[in-house]
């Protein structure tokens, strides 16, 4: 943890480890506070949440690469960790007593992981390794469904246990509002609502399965990050066609003949038997089992478009795959996830170990303490991090717009495409020196913030990327 002045990370871990020695007489809070300083040195925890139903195990397959997930004994989901190894393992976690190694195997091109040795009530999580880049910066947690009651708490419950949050949605489901206010109603998340990310992942459906169903899905998605109420509890909004997403990761060669085969029968009665499951189950055209199949891997959408697809030249398994991927709207998820939570992993675990700290105070609140809770929302109040994120988000989504020399290059510099200087600058050349490059822009961006023909807004704006230039050149 170094840098020229203390940033959050810095101002975090110090107050943790003042927490340590005021709440040494209180083993369950030291307990507690070691972990979220121990949390600092590990991975990026990213959570998978989301109701029955909506497709949250295939877009965690989606984004892995691996058909893996959901894993769970008895009919009951476990809650599922995957983050990148040499090579493949499971490890059983109870919740009490040693942890114990499970066998994996590949049935079908899927990974399999062997619970039947382990009763449902023996399982607190399991951890599965797996060699690929996708988890190379980060853990991804595939959680069991949230209870059908919104405020039950269980989101806020997994985003406390996280870094960040996809929280799987469909639209026009008023609970999922109704859940990311409630995991946004604490002091930390009131002030840096930036670590949730709402996905729409059955994007298909919002288009009643046409081939130009993404594209609806995608004004629906604008519609949300315009709305109060979802901008105040997550940073933006991204609809994505789970199905399709999963396939394009992880199609096999069998699948991608049967699909051949199909796209060869005459367009007229092809889109007849594409208007239901019923009349795709009784074409004559493929064994009945493999048609099966294809249809619960695609869904209706899927085939309309993997045969209008491969019709319209994308005849190799190669190139059907990568439009599969590029129309599912997984690289938007996945550029957002890099943006939002990756690029800023120091400031989220920051985030994680000031809501632990603040859980510390609240739960045991006593007289020597109160300096570290003013510190507390001290911090939070000031963190220029936080204010970076959320200008982010509001750029990305729309809401508002600097003028068009100024819009993309505030984008930059608030770490919009990578948060080391020379990234922020927009400076390839490593030769160049980057002191005068930001003093000059330290310049011309306080002008703008100092602009009467800007709005009140679009100053505010221009300050935060003021300040952000002002953090580059204290740096320095």
């Amino acid at each position: 943890m170094t840098g020229a002045a203390p940033g959050l990370p810095e101002i975090a871990w110090a107050m943790l480890n003042a927490a340590l020695g005021l709440y040494r007489d209180n083993p369950r809070a030291t307990g507690w506070l070691r972990h979220h300083r121990e949390r600092f040195e590990e991975p990026l925890r990213i959570a998978v949440a989301g109701p029955a139903g909506v497709g949250k195990s295939t877009l965690v397959n989606a984004l892995i690469g691996e058909e893996v997930a959901p894993v769970g004994a008895g009919g009951r989901q476990a809650v599922t960790w995957f983050q990148d190894a040499a090579e493949a393992r499971a490890t059983v976690y109870p919740p009490h007593g040693q942890a114990g190694e499970v066998p994996v195997s590949k049935v079908d091109s899927r990974l399999h992981v062997d619970l039947r040795e382990w009763r449902p009530d023996q399982i607190g999580q399991v951890v599965v390794d797996l060699p690929t880049r996708a988890l190379r910066d980060l853990v991804l947690i595939d959680n069991p469904p949230l209870p059908e009651d919104p405020q039950d708490g269980a989101l806020d419950r997994t985003a406390r246990q996280s870094d960040a949050v996809l929280y799987v949605g469909r639209h026009g489901d008023a609970d999922d509002l109704v859940r990311l206010r409630a995991a946004a109603d604490n002091p930390v998340s009131r002030v840096a609502p930036v670590n949730m990310l709402l996905v729409l992942a059955r994007a298909d459906e919002i288009g009643g399965g046409r081939v130009d169903a993404l594209t609806s899905a995608k004004q629906v998605a604008r519609r949300y990050r315009a709305d109060v109420g979802v901008r105040g509890a997550c940073q933006d909004v991204i609809a994505i066609a789970g199905l399709i997403a999963q396939a394009g990761r992880t199609m096999r060669e069998s699948e991608f003949a049967a699909l051949a085969a199909l796209s060869k029968v005459e367009r007229s009665a092809l889109d007849d038997v594409l208007l239901s499951a019923e009349r795709f189950a009784n074409m004559s055209v493929l064994d009945p089992r493999v048609r099966q199949e294809l249809f619960d891997r695609l869904g209706l959408f899927g085939l309309r478009l993997t045969t209008t697809l491969l019709r319209r030249g994308y005849d190799s398994q190669v190139t059907l795959a990568a439009q599969l991927v590029q129309r599912s709207g997984l690289r938007e998820l996945r550029e957002a996830i890099a943006q939002y939570f990756v690029d800023r992993r120091e400031v989220l675990k920051a985030r994680s170990a000031l809501l632990g700290l603040d859980t510390v105070l609240r739960t045991d609140p006593r007289p020597e303490a109160r300096k570290l809770a003013v510190d507390l929302e001290r911090a939070l109040a000031s963190a220029h991090d936080f204010r970076e994120l959320r200008l982010l988000a509001t750029l990305r989504a729309g809401r508002l717009k600097l003028p068009e020399e100024l819009n993309e290059e505030a984008h930059r510099l608030i770490g919009g495409q990578g948060v080391l200087p020379a990234a922020r600058l927009g400076v390839e050349d490593e030769s160049v020196d980057l002191l005068p490059v930001v003093m000059e822009t330290l310049t011309r961006w306080r002008r703008a913030a100092e602009n009467p023909l800007l709005s009140i807004d679009q100053r505010r704006a221009a300050q935060v990327v003021v300040r952000s230039c002002e953090g580059m050149l204290a740096g320095f």
